[in-house]
């Protein structure tokens, strides 16, 4: 597919995206008289590599996350739209839905599913000219994930996702992390530190690996912007990755 049929693929997903958020939107602005909840707000990361869902893969050069969340009760829409920040290019759009299965003191676990597009770049020749094109793979997902506060600052959980891919793209991908969660862990008054490891397994057709990764947040209470890190290593694997992966972010929330 050449690049001018991506772009247009590209307006439609956001513009599908945007029908789909603005009657939250208008529905919020009648909330109070309804006694309905609408929750949204979002955040803008930039990053000096992108860094997929699935930790193994990447982008490979700096890029921009948009991330917006709709929540109404337990259900939520999630859009993510990833950029190259060099040449403004897509990298993917993801539009999840969720849902809040279970909600108490200790344990919680949800659901969720999405269409996702992924696009890459090459170069190819039409008609005898060689030209920038991009190719675009399609997928279908679902997720669960259950978690279990053991403190106030402390979760661990399991995630799963499944992915299937259509056409051309990996047909079975089986994503299994066991992961944990130390937050607030103060540095200062207002400064606190996250951590996130988390062990998984990775399957995509008849390849399989076994990796480690873990995310760091420095964040500064009342204050919108936060630095974060992702490291990734890979333990024992047959799928093609690198060895390391890392990436340090810059997130606006708001």
């Amino acid at each position: 597919m050449n690049s001018l049929k991506s772009q247009k693929q590209s307006r439609k997903l956001l513009f599908l995206s945007l029908l789909i958020i603005f009657p939250f939107l208008s529905f919020s602005q009648n909330a109070d008289s309804l006694h309905s909840k609408i929750s949204v707000h979002g955040a803008i990361t930039a990053t000096n590599n992108g860094i997929s869902v699935i930790p193994t893969f990447m982008l490979g050069k700096p890029a921009t996350i948009f991330d917006l969340v709709v929540a109404k009760n337990k259900f939520s829409f999630e859009p993510q739209f990833r950029f190259a920040i060099e040449d403004v290019k897509p990298w993917s759009f993801i539009f999840w839905f969720r849902y809040k299965l279970v909600q108490s003191e200790k344990f919680k676990m949800g659901i969720g599913a999405h269409p996702s597009t992924v696009f890459s770049s090459t170069v190819g020749t039409v008609n005898g000219v060689t030209k920038d094109l991009i190719t675009v793979r399609r997928f279908w997902a679902a997720e669960l994930t259950p978690t279990y506060k053991i403190s106030q600052n402390v979760n661990v959980g399991i995630y799963y996702l499944y992915s299937r891919g259509l056409a051309d793209a990996t047909k079975n991908t089986n994503f299994v992390a066991l992961s944990a969660s130390l937050s607030n862990i103060k540095i200062s008054n207002d400064v606190t530190f996250k951590i996130a490891p988390q062990l998984y397994y990775l399957q995509m057709d008849d390849k399989e690996g076994y990796y480690v990764t873990s995310t760091f947040s420095l964040a500064k209470r009342n204050f919108p912007i936060s630095l974060s890190s992702i490291m990734n290593k890979k333990i024992d694997s047959t799928i093609p990755s690198e060895d390391f992966v890392w990436n340090i972010s810059m997130t606006y929330s708001f």
